[in-house]
């Protein structure tokens, strides 16, 4: 017979709560939203010994006080009764701090084990914990990995089974006694007077009057809620310095808990400290962080480059056999979109995959040394005045490079509003693709000219970020709940290179999967819009669509050709000089064009100068800058949010702006040219 177990993970920010959940459940997780709020919600699975275990990753807090989202869900979830174990996770390097997550939890009636995180750290730094000492005095079992290696995960699970077969709660005891001796003006004993001597739920009497002392609402509502008065909120509402002689007394128990079970036997060298003066100051933290980014986007083409070689060159090699099906009897109608699309469509996706791959992996190796968290430290202050905190400027940055990467890389950032928040404006900065394809159009119209047109779309960008984050902002990052960035910066170490590219490997197999149907399903629309059987662009769809609307996207300063041609940018930016050669020049056929199959006539320059004003130049140049940034970073999007309603809002907002940018810079421009 097959046991159902359901564990939560709970621990702070960089604590390993998420390496320990995908070490647990590999590729057998869920992500979504949690009920109602912007906070990202993971579940997975695994088994071990004829039991199913149900792992819920609950969201990073520093404590289990009312004060944000995260930490409402956190006390929601283990309130709800649902959790048969919960593995309170603490950081070995910094234990002092880390168990401030396990004081405020003493006292919760659901058994709980305690796992000690990067002893390998503590060790480099010359501490030893011992897991025994912690196991008598907490009274609950407790065991010491490195997460991220699997291997030694073999007395995790003897202590994960001990904690079934023998449920224990936390010993509070000490903890309760620190807080009846400390009660100077009485707040604690009064506290206790107002709740039930055996508590509500899953939370003990002591935690609950400790909850009131540091004036939390949820606590006081539920305890009104038991009573029928309000004495509750009127003590919490009344309480003063509350936090400050709770947070003593729970760092005078972690200090008595740490005295005998944890000792240093040598000194920590001071050079990384002294670069870490540098890399947090306000004159060279974020030069060095720039310079760091930059390194790692190189690095990442270079690691991605022989994945996306492959992808590349998949048409050439396979598109000919696919073309041979049409002799063996199959309808040329068929072996053309098998070809266009099936193949071109594997051949993108395995290219987008290469991005990603490397961006995961690069960066995911300079998060897991621990510099990441110095980056979102140094530039915090800047990201704020976006409602973002400081992970999100590595992602902006990647998007010059590519908006795929960019959109992966907000990974990173625990708030799944702010994430993306991010996503949003990450679409706002113009990618490689971008500047490969917009100097040629700016060249051929306006010669040296063109060096203005780069710094009026790099100032439309500006605006268009700022423009967007209050937009969106209002939603998924509203400013009542925007607090600075709170966290630990962890000790530096080396990386785990094993779990390092298991992760990366298991998180690229996702994006493949998801990525494949996505631009599968929107490469075959647009294959069916763009096609006509003697490749003729004026029997498609598409030209009967563009002609038909041509009097409103003449007045948002486009042409039909031109408007065609910005509907394939959606598809890939590379596509518009290929699109726009066929549409003006002829030859080949818009879908071939947007597959990068039919190659720009080496004169589009002056057949499009010859063919459009520069005012219409201008408009579709920024139109095409600011529009969808391509197909891979709509699915990107959408493996990030693992959201299909807010990455269809994105998507046509941008479609939107795009137009609107369109028509100001056409009728603007008239006024000069």
């Amino acid at each position: 017979m097959t046991i159902e177990r359901r564990i939560a993970l709970l621990g702070q920010p960089n604590s390993g709560k998420s390496t320990v959940f995908n070490a647990l459940t590999g590729a057998h997780q869920h992500v979504g939203n949690w009920p109602g709020k912007t906070v990202e919600r993971k579940e997975g699975r695994f088994r071990h010994n004829d039991a199913d275990y149900t792992v819920i990753d609950l969201p990073g807090a520093y404590s289990l006080s009312a004060n944000s989202d995260e930490e409402i869900i956190t006390r929601d979830c283990i309130a709800s009764g649902n959790i048969n174990l919960v593995c309170i996770l603490a950081d070995a390097s910094q234990l002092e701090r880390s168990l401030f997550m396990l004081a405020d939890y003493a006292g919760i009636k659901i058994p709980a084990m305690l796992v000690v995180t990067m002893v390998d750290v503590a060790e480099a730094q010359g501490k030893q914990v011992d897991v025994t000492k912690l196991e008598k005095t907490l009274g609950i079992p407790v065991v010491g990995i490195v997460a991220p290696e699997r291997k030694n995960y073999g007395e995790f699970y003897v202590k994960l089974e001990e904690s079934f077969e023998n449920p224990r709660l936390v010993d509070s005891r000490r903890l309760q006694a620190l807080f009846q001796s400390s009660d100077g003006n009485g707040a604690y004993k009064k506290a206790l007077s107002l709740v039930p001597k055996e508590g509500a739920g899953n939370f003990s009497g002591h935690w609950l009057a400790s909850k009131l002392v540091e004036g939390d609402v949820l606590a006081a509502r539920m305890v009104d809620s038991l009573s029928g008065g309000k004495a509750g909120m009127d003590f919490s509402s009344n309480a003063r310095d509350g936090n400050l002689y709770t947070s003593e007394c729970k760092f005078r128990w972690i200090e008595e808990l740490l005295s005998d079970a944890v000792t240093r036997n040598k000194n920590v060298s001071g050079v990384l400290t002294r670069f870490d003066r540098l890399a947090i100051s306000r004159r060279w933290g974020k030069l060095i962080a720039l310079g760091i980014i930059a390194l790692g986007i190189a690095a990442s083409m270079i690691v991605a480059m022989p994945i996306m070689g492959i992808g590349l060159g998949l048409p050439k090699a396979v598109g000919p056999l696919v073309m041979r099906l049409a002799d063996a009897g199959v309808p040329s109608w068929l072996a053309a979109f098998l070809n266009d699309v099936l193949v071109n469509a594997l051949s993108w996706v395995i290219s987008m995959v290469g991005f990603v791959f490397g961006v995961n992996f690069v960066f995911g190796l300079i998060e897991d040394v621990g510099y990441m968290a110095r980056i979102s430290y140094s530039f915090d202050n800047t990201m704020s005045k976006l409602g973002l905190q400081g992970k999100s400027i590595m992602p902006m940055i990647i998007s010059l490079g590519c908006t795929i990467g960019g959109a992966a890389g907000t990974r990173v950032i625990d708030s799944w509003g702010q994430k993306i928040l991010t996503i949003a404006l990450v679409w706002a900065v113009p990618c490689g693709a971008t500047f490969a394809v917009i100097p040629t159009l700016a060249n051929a119209f306006f010669g040296w000219g063109s060096i203005l047109v780069m710094v009026l779309l790099f100032l439309i960008m500006f605006v268009h970020i700022i423009v967007t984050a209050k937009i969106f902002g209002r939603k998924l990052s509203p400013v009542a709940e925007r607090t600075g960035i709170i966290m630990e910066l962890p000790p530096y170490h080396k990386p785990h290179w094993k779990a390092l590219f298991r992760t990366t490997l298991d998180r690229v197999w996702g994006v493949f999967r998801k990525a494949f149907v996505v631009v599968i399903a929107v490469a075959a629309l647009f294959w069916l819009l763009a096609y006509s059987s003697d490749g003729d662009a004026s029997r498609t769809v598409l030209y009967k669509i563009g002609t038909a609307i041509e009097p409103v996207t003449r007045f948002l300063g486009m042409r039909w050709q031109a408007f065609i041609a910005f509907l394939s940018s959606m598809i890939s930016k590379e596509a518009v000089l290929g699109v726009t050669s066929v549409l003006f020049a002829g030859g080949g056929t818009i879908f071939s064009a947007t597959a990068r199959s039919t190659a720009a006539d080496s004169g589009i320059g002056a057949i499009l100068a010859a063919a459009m004003t520069k005012p219409e130049a201008l408009a579709f140049m920024v139109a095409v800058t600011f529009n969808v940034p391509c197909l891979m970073a709509l699915s990107s999007t959408y493996q990030e949010s693992h959201s299909l309603k807010w990455t269809i809002r994105i998507a046509l907002y941008y479609i939107f702006t795009a137009l609107l940018l369109s028509c100001i810079v056409f009728h603007l421009s008239k006024l000069f040219f």
